[in-house]
């Protein structure tokens, strides 16, 4: 397989090298290499890592939180306890640190 670098990223992965401009380059990859998976690093084809995840505890538990809509539906709708059995989930998911 080759595998077709611009700006040191693996743009295409194809059998067979095509023409293509001067601002990129072809060169010899394994089967497992992807697009947009892989990158050049010192001459060598290389997967990309995932980037490590840095959100901390509160982060986590606001993206998880219920909405207000569903807050103010929970009051209106005398449905508190729901509302808090489904806030300390949250919160027993995401301790704090």
């Amino acid at each position: 397989m080759r595998a077709l670098i611009f700006e040191n990223k693996v743009v295409d992965v194809v059998e067979t090298e095509f023409e293509v401009h001067p601002s990129m380059s072809w060169m010899d990859c394994s089967d497992e290499c992807k697009a947009g998976e892989w990158e050049l690093v010192d001459g060598t084809l290389q997967v990309i890592p995932e980037p490590e995840d840095t959100r901390t505890w509160l982060e986590f538990r606001k993206a998880d939180y219920p909405t207000i809509e569903e807050c103010v539906h929970a009051i209106l709708d005398d449905d508190l306890d729901a509302l808090q059995v489904l806030r300390q989930a949250v919160k027993d998911k995401y301790p704090k640190e």
